[in-house]
């Protein structure tokens, strides 16, 4: 493929003569370091010891634990269930006992510790009681197979780790135009798809199937980068096998990031996902060929995802290899699986060297998201160079596979003006790392965006809690108003009540009492003799005054101030 130009159609013993590939701006050539690992079985780890699994393994809300200390738990057993609409349950990797929830290191950039489940395993591995198999998943309505999906926990197994089910059932008004099933391996070393496609190239396929029966695409591409031929030849076979008609399989070009999903439609389409949108609202859906597997396991044979495949390589490992690892796994046990630590070892990223991070331990476990261990010495990746000034040199700007401008990013970042730096696009950075790479200045930029969005994150939740606050304090003073209103109300009908019989009879012998004064009035106007004031009323008008005053006092007595 020719890096300058836009567009470049691709041979006819490649794809579809009608199909084409594009490019998308910049991006880096890199060296692979996957060769001898990649020619390798994936070989089973075995059932370490313990087993640490942290609630949250996903982008989302972290998982309720549904076990204490003490609980026997078997091996596909709900131990922690989804918290809300963007959260994913956790299984037992293994039969054992759980003997603690508690705060244990896990791996993520910032080092912190997260609550845990830790088992300690008994292995037997023995399975809990399942329901049967699907006979036939498409006579199962599509709302139940998503739920199945969830049920099983999968999440996206290529690195952003976004709950499956959720992903799915994102559709656009117009439906799903393709369906792009991305076994793209393009960060250096990283070689678990290509070995998954080879040796498991059924399970795949047959996860395909699936997910095609469940958004029915117009169009579905497996996508497969052109350093893994064997993977490709493997999937080209199972494909024209299956007579899939609106199925094939494209060969990508060698350029990372490829395998970003943007990028990758970018390169299969020509089409842009709009900014902060999804590849659903342009028709377009993207799952890792991991996660097919996975829902094929999970619809076909009920089985939650307790294991995946991870590569464990680099100069500081003595035998690199892909190895199928239990959830919870700690990356010591991985690395002593493939013969331990060379004496060379500087650092233990997860993932690769571009998107990868740095641990502070091995003990940290491996989790859904976890496609790589990579044990590195000084030599292989040697520390960055001392930090200088920005030279506005604009390299970072050229290799940006997001279109974006990580320079102004960077200044904007670095002063602390967040509402600038999402003008400039922050959240379409895909921290891919190739600014980083490129500067000559050894400025560590993705650190500065990732700690960016953190506190933007960080604002937003404090916000989100704020309004809740406002919202509970403005529903509690309308609540006791509402409360005072009620209470005035029963007080206004017990007082009518109390007033009852007895006020009711005075006051109709006062109505009666008046009526017969009206008529001694009138009587002495006709005889002339109408008192002026009150020194000209009879002693008897005088009485009957005096007792109206008092019964009139007896029932509305004075309010005192």
């Amino acid at each position: 493929m020719n890096p300058g130009s836009d567009t470049t159609p691709v041979r006819e013993d490649i794809i579809d003569p009608r199909d084409q590939l594009h490019r998308f701006h910049g991006g880096l050539v890199l060296p692979g370091h996957r060769e001898a690992v990649a020619s390798r079985p994936v070989q089973a780890a075995g059932i370490p010891p313990r087993l640490v699994l942290p609630l949250k393994q996903h982008i989302g809300e972290a998982a309720e634990c549904l076990v204490r200390p003490g609980d026997r738990v078997s091996k596909g057993q709900m131990i922690a269930a989804p918290r809300g609409a963007i959260s994913m349950p956790v299984h037992a990797s293994s039969s054992g006992t759980v003997i603690a929830v508690e705060a244990r290191p896990v791996p993520h950039p910032s080092g912190l510790m997260a609550p845990c489940i830790v088992i300690e395993t008994d292995g037997r591995d023995e399975w809990g009681q399942a329901s049967a198999p699907l006979a036939d998943y498409r006579e199962v309505p599509v709302g139940r197979l998503l739920e199945r999906i969830r049920e099983s926990g999968i999440v996206g197994l290529g690195g952003a780790g976004f709950p499956t089910q959720v992903k799915l059932a994102h559709r656009s008004p117009d439906g799903i135009d393709l369906l792009v099933i991305n076994g793209v391996e393009c960060e250096p070393y990283i070689c678990c798809d290509d070995r998954l496609m080879r040796e498991r190239t059924g399970e795949v396929l047959e996860g395909v199937r699936i997910l095609q029966h469940i958004l029915k695409p117009r169009h579905c591409i497996i996508a497969i980068e052109d350093h893994m031929p064997e993977a490709e030849a493997a999937m080209r076979a199972a494909v024209g096998a299956a007579a899939a008609g609106n199925l094939r399989v494209v060969r990508v070009p060698e350029i990372y990031p490829t395998g970003g999903e943007r990028q990758l439609i970018k390169v299969l389409t020509g089409r842009e996902v709009p900014s902060q949108g999804f590849p659903a609202d342009i028709g377009i859906i993207c799952q890792n060929v991991g996660t097919a597997a996975a829902v094929y396991q999970a619809v076909v044979h009920n089985r939650p995802l307790v294991s995946r495949l991870v590569t464990v390589t680099g100069a500081g490992v003595r035998e690199p290899r892909n190895l199928e690892l239990l959830l919870g796994t700690s990356f010591r046990h991985a690395v002593e699986t493939c013969g331990g630590y060379s004496s060379e070892v500087d650092r233990l990223l997860m993932g690769g060297p571009m998107m990868g991070f740095a641990v502070t331990t091995d003990e940290v476990p491996v989790i859904k998201t976890t496609n790589c261990i990579l044990a590195v010495t000084r030599e292989e990746m040697p520390p960055s160079g001392d930090l200088l000034p920005c030279i506005r040199c604009g390299k970072c700007t050229a290799v940006c596979p997001a279109d974006l401008l990580p320079q102004q990013l960077y200044w904007h970042a670095r002063s602390g003006n967040l509402d600038a730096a999402q003008d400039y696009n922050l959240f379409d950075c895909i921290e891919c790392g190739c600014c980083a790479t490129v500067c000559p200045s050894h400025i560590p930029l993705v650190q500065y965006y990732r700690h960016a969005k953190a506190e933007i994150w960080t604002q937003e939740k404090q916000k989100k809690a704020a309004d809740i606050a406002r919202r509970r304090h403005e529903a509690r003073i309308a609540r006791l108003e509402r409360v005072r209103q009620e209470r005035s109300g029963r007080l206004a009908e017990r007082k009518k009540s109390l007033s009852g019989p007895a006020d009711q009879a005075t006051d109709a012998k006062q109505a009666v009492i008046q009526a017969a004064l009206e008529r001694v009035r009138k009587k002495k106007e006709e005889a002339g003799q109408a008192p002026k004031n009150m020194d000209n009323l009879t002693p008897e008008q005088e009485r009957l005054i005096r007792e109206i005053d008092a019964r009139r006092s007896q029932k509305d007595p004075p309010t005192e101030h």
